[in-house]
Formats: structure tokens, C-alpha cells, sequence
């Protein structure tokens, strides 16, 4: 794996702590900023919403830019956004903070995503994506617990400037470690990238993994209460729990990554049935202390052990547009992040406990399961009478530039075509790597 697939990693571990931790610095912040606790909630909203929005709109807008000087540029308002936020006079000022700090997030993810696509062999993109989500993972397991340790000790602000602190080493690694990816002689074209959403296992991609995320979560985000309130357990337990939530997902990220390449369709199909049973056991067992800590681990490891496919299968199928493929998985993903907390807010509103919040979440994945089982339906059978529009795109734009014209796989990646440099390939990656590679 090239060491700038890493450097992605480590952004991401700044992207994800600011993403996450203010799940503990709300009370602070709502005391300090002289607000509701569900007023200081919304710059969570705030954050997610953004991501959403911003994926495809930063996508397209910077698609005909140098992928090396994009990430440099969102990395860096991402951590001037942190910076903003740790001296922000007002709640507004730092309402807008966290929104600007979500669109150069969002943006980051989704061209991050396409260059490490890019420097890999076809059948190691679920590797280097677990790479990527693993930064997430390791965020979860150490930066959202000390930005809760900062927030404590020495104020919800010194979280900020930590996680600008990490910008600024993040940036420093992509200046000095990501290689310089021209654009191909033939520019992208926003009217052929936007043709991969005719695709419609794109569209089952995006439902597969809104539902996937938004059934973990959707009970994930309501632990801390069920821990406490049906389990019984004292609330110094949480963070160790929510701690043993990120072991798990970094367990399975590592497992995942590993495993998707070779089985990818087997991965979604196992990792999905084991968050569905794990769920439907935290609701029947939500009263047992020590099932909803073992429940917490399990829960991390199946979530993120499905992660990686999720991530690979999109760029399979949306190989012309790889800017927008991780675009829209940044967005889909995210899509669950807002829809599965907001179905468990719902649930609990209606007065049907923290506990039933699993339940709903576990709807989620079985609906998850049943689009996993369409779209491999759709496979076996070509995808409904020959390969999809996008995969067509990919090639003709391939072979007008005299390039292999390397043919993608939609299934297990692992019997692809190699079409870009491999890790101990050396020299730049050219426009020609760039053009044959559906992942470039």
C-alpha cells in the first residue's frame, strides 16, 4: 500500500474527530454560547447536512482540477474552519464554522477517496479504502475520547485547536507525500460523469449503504441513554463502551478491507445479517449489562466491517466518475448518519424507549439486505441485458485516449484487469495511468 494512501488515513483521523466529538462538548458549549442542549445539537446537524450537500457539489465543481492541489486546499479550510470554531464569539459564528468545516470535509473525503483509488491495483481498492475508514475508526476509538478529555479539562475549545493541530500535520503530509496526478488529455466532463446516476445498481448502491449505516447508528447514537437508563450501568461506563464500539470498528475495518476484494457481495451479505441479528439482540437484551457490552463491540466490528465493500462497490460500478462515486458515498453514507438517529428520535418520541431503537435500526438493515440481494440479482443477470451505461462510458472515454481500455468488474474485484500502477511501481502516476484506471 504507497505510504500517501496512509497520509489519506491520518486526514481522515482529523476529519472524523471533528466530525464526532462534539457528541461529548455539547453541554459546554451550550453553557458557554448561552444555548439549548438542542440548540448546541444542531451544530451536529449542521455538520451532517453538509456533508451531505457538499460531496457532489465540491465534486463537480472541483472536477477539473489537480487532485494533489484540491486536497491541499480543503485540508487547509478544513482546519482554518477548526480554528474559526475555537475562537468564535457566537454560537452563529460558530454555527457557520462547522458548516464551512463540512463542505472542505466532505470535499476531502470524496477526492481523497478517488486518488487512493488511483495509486492502487483494482483488486486492492477495498484495501486502500479500508485505509481511509480506518482513520475514521481510530478517530472514533482516540480522537472523539480526548476531545471529550480536552472539553473537560480544559475547555470545549481546546478540542478546536487539537483537531487543527492534526489538520496541520495532515496537511503537511499530503503537501510532501501525495504525488502530483495530472488530469488526462481528455478533461473530464461533467455531462459524462453526471451519466453514471442512469446506473441503476448506482442507485442500489446508495440505498444499500444509507440503510447499512443508518441501522447502526440509529441505535448507536442512542447508546449512552440505553446504557444508563435500561441497562443500569453509571455513566462513567459510557465512554469506555463507546471506546470498545471504535475497537470493534477498527477490527473490523482491518478484517473487512482484507476480505472485500475477493468476496465483496459475501462481506455485504455477512456484515449486514450480523449488524441485523446484533441489533435484534440489543433489543431484547438491552436490560443485560454485560450483553450490551459485548453488543457494543460486536455492532463495531459488523458496521465497519461492511465499510470497506461499501465504499469498493460503488467505484466498481461508478468507474467513469470517480470523483462523483466517492462523492456520493461520502453523501450516502452520511444519508444514514442523519435518517438513522432521526428514525431513533422518532421511536423514542413516541414513547417506545431507547431500546426500541434497535428494532427500528434493525428494519434498516433487513432493507439493506433485501436491495444487497436485488443488486447481486442484477449482476448474475448482467445488470438487465449488458454492462451498465457508466461502465460503456468508462471504456469508450478509455480507449479514445489510446489507453488499454481496461474492463471493469461490478463483482469481486479481484479478478480485474490491473490498470494503474501497483504499490512498487515508481515515477509519477501519468495521465495516460490516470484515463485506463476507472479508479484515477
Amino acid at each position: 500500500m504507497p505510504p500517501a494512501v496512509y497520509i489519506l488515513g491520518l486526514s481522515v483521523f482529523a476529519l472524523g474527530t471533528s466530525e464526532f466529538m462534539l457528541s461529548g462538548l455539547l453541554p459546554p458549549i451550550a453553557d458557554d454560547m448561552n444555548v439549548s442542549i438542542p440548540q448546541a445539537g444542531l451544530l451536529i446537524s449542521a455538520f451532517a447536512i453538509g456533508m451531505v450537500v457538499g460531496a457532489p457539489l465540491l465534486a463537480v465543481a472541483t472536477l477539473r482540477l489537480p487532485r494533489r492541489t484540491t486536497l491541499i486546499a480543503l485540508i487547509s479550510v478544513f482546519g482554518l474552519g477548526q480554528i474559526a470554531g475555537a475562537l468564535a464569539p457566537t454560537y452563529e459564528v460558530l454555527f457557520a464554522s462547522r458548516v464551512v468545516s463540512a463542505l472542505a470535509c466532505a470535499g476531502f473525503w470524496a477526492v481523497g477517496a478517488a486518488v487512493a483509488i488511483a495509486m492502487v491495483p483494482v483488486n486492492q481498492r477495498a484495501r486502500a479504502m479500508a485505509v481511509m475508514i480506518g482513520g475514521l475508526s481510530i478517530a472514533n476509538v482516540l480522537g472523539v475520547p480526548l476531545g471529550a478529555f480536552l472539553g473537560e479539562h480544559f475547555g470545549w475549545r481546546s478540542a478546536f485547536w487539537a483537531v487543527g493541530a492534526a489538520s496541520a500535520v495532515a496537511l503537511i503530509g499530503v503537501v510532501t507525500r501525495i504525488p502530483y496526478i495530472p488530469l488526462p488529455e481528455k478533461k473530464p466532463e461533467l455531462r459524462r460523469e453526471l451519466a453514471i446516476y442512469r446506473d441503476r445498481q448506482v442507485w442500489l448502491a446508495i440505498v444499500i449503504t444509507a440503510l447499512a449505516a443508518g441501522g447502526v447508528f440509529c441505535a448507536f447514537s442512542y447508546l449512552a441513554p440505553l446504557l444508563t437508563d435500561v441497562a443500569g450501568l453509571d455513566s462513567g461506563w459510557v465512554p469506555w463502551i463507546l471506546g470498545l464500539f471504535g475497537i470493534g470498528a477498527l477490527v473490523g475495518t482491518t478484517i473487512g478491507g482484507r476480505v472485500a476484494d475477493a468476496h465483496l457481495f459475501g462481506v455485504l451479505l455477512s456484515g449486514i445479517t450480523a449488524s441485523t441479528v446484533f441489533l435484534a439482540a440489543l433489543a431484547l437484551f438491552a436490560s443485560s449489562q454485560v450483553a450490551v457490552v459485548a453488543l457494543a463491540f460486536l455492532l463495531g466490528l459488523s458496521a465497519f466491517f461492511t465499510a470497506p465493500a461499501l465504499n469498493a462497490r460503488m467505484f466498481n460500478v461508478a468507474g467513469a466518475a470517480p470523483t462523483l462515486a466517492g462523492a456520493t458515498t461520502t453523501a450516502a453514507f452520511n444519508l444514514g448518519n442523519t435518517s438513522g438517529p432521526w428514525l431513533g428520535g422518532t421511536v423514542i418520541d413516541a414513547d417506545f424507549g431507547f431500546a426500541a431503537t434497535a428494532w427500528a435500526g434493525a428494519a434498516m438493515t433487513v432493507m439493506a439486505l433485501a436491495a444487497v440481494a436485488v443488486s447481486l440479482r442484477l449482476q448474475r443477470g448482467g445488470g438487465g441485458g449488458g454492462p451498465s451505461r457508466s461502465r460503456l462510458i468508462a471504456k469508450s472515454a478509455a480507449a479514445g485516449t489510446g489507453s488499454a481500455g481496461a474492463a471493469v468488474g461490478t463483482g469481486s474485484a479481484a479478478g480485474a484487469e490491473r490498470a494503474v500502477p501497483g504499490p512498487g511501481a515508481t515515477g509519477p502516476v501519468t495521465s495516460a495511468d490516470c484515463v485506463a484506471s476507472p479508479g484515477a
